[in-house]
């Protein structure tokens, strides 16, 4: 069995045995960062950690570890580390909204080598390692022909708040796409427009563990991210990532010489 099927296997074993019993019906509390962390997110934790490193002897980089934490992992020598999200969209699991997903990604040499985002409320598992294409439930991601590649006739996946108020005024005040969209797990928000199901991705600041294992999907399968300053979005470092994104090289274009416009507009 591959490695990226045990990774796969692992993490619909931990979504099913550890946090779906618990989907909607556990306290949160708040971090430092205003986000919110349960037990069941430190129970996942634990078990994706013990079980990764049986299958390949690498430190766990993890959402729910401090700062220096992570940064003595990215220091270590060769820079080989696993780096997990147990649930991303937290709020969404604890509210009751059933878009949340477990992300895990596997770093080495400082690049992104495989990756997996399992969503257990539609049972779907997307995976990728960067020697392959994208799979979903262990089948190839069949990418449809874009019936438009005008922005006007796209779904956007646009995370509000952190985001400039100038972009954000001319996005609320003039959208260049037909609808827009905000569902609160960014691993997962990456493996949608992967997919095509929504065509446009922006998000103000992601950290390492939001995008890593989505990042990979998305690029295997085709689709197109940058940051605003139009750098590689994962860099293996700890400072949070602007996400502009796109399913295919044509919206990406266009989307982004969209927001060179806006950015010549005076902030306020």
């Amino acid at each position: 069995m591959s490695l990226l099927k045990q990774i796969e296997d692992l993490a619909i074993q931990v979504s099913h045995k550890i946090i779906l019993p618990n989907f909607a019906s556990v306290h949160a509390k708040s971090k430092k960062d205003g986000s919110l962390l349960t037990a069941i997110d430190m129970q996942a934790h634990a078990e994706l950690s013990e079980q990764l490193v049986k299958l390949a002897d690498f430190p766990v980089l993890s959402e729910e570890m401090t700062s220096l934490e992570q940064q003595e992992i990215i220091d270590i020598e060769g820079s080989n580390y696993w780096c997990i999200d147990p649930i991303d969209g937290t709020s969404n699991f604890t509210f009751g909204v059933p878009y949340w997903c477990v992300s895990i990604a596997l770093i080495l040499e400082g690049q992104m080598k495989l990756g997996v985002v399992y969503d257990p409320n539609r049972n779907e598992c997307f995976s990728a390692s960067s020697d392959s294409v994208t799979t979903l439930n262990g089948e190839p991601l069949l990418i449809k022909k874009m019936q438009s590649n005008e922005l006007k006739h796209c779904l956007a996946l646009i995370d509000y708040k952190r985001l400039s108020s100038t972009m954000t005024q001319r996005l609320v005040s003039s959208p260049p796409y037909r609808s827009q969209r905000n569902f609160g797990a960014s691993a997962l928000d990456l493996c949608w427009i992967a997919s095509q199901r929504c065509q446009l991705y922006l998000h103000g600041g992601q950290n390492l563990w939001d995008h890593a294992a989505g990042l990979l999907i998305l690029k295997q399968a085709g689709a197109k991210a940058k940051t605003f300053q139009g750098e590689d979005v994962f860099q293996n470092n700890l400072q949070p990532k602007s996400v502009i994104a796109a399913s295919n090289d044509l919206l990406m274009n266009k989307w982004t010489s969209y927001f060179r416009g806006i950015k010549k507009l005076p902030d306020n």
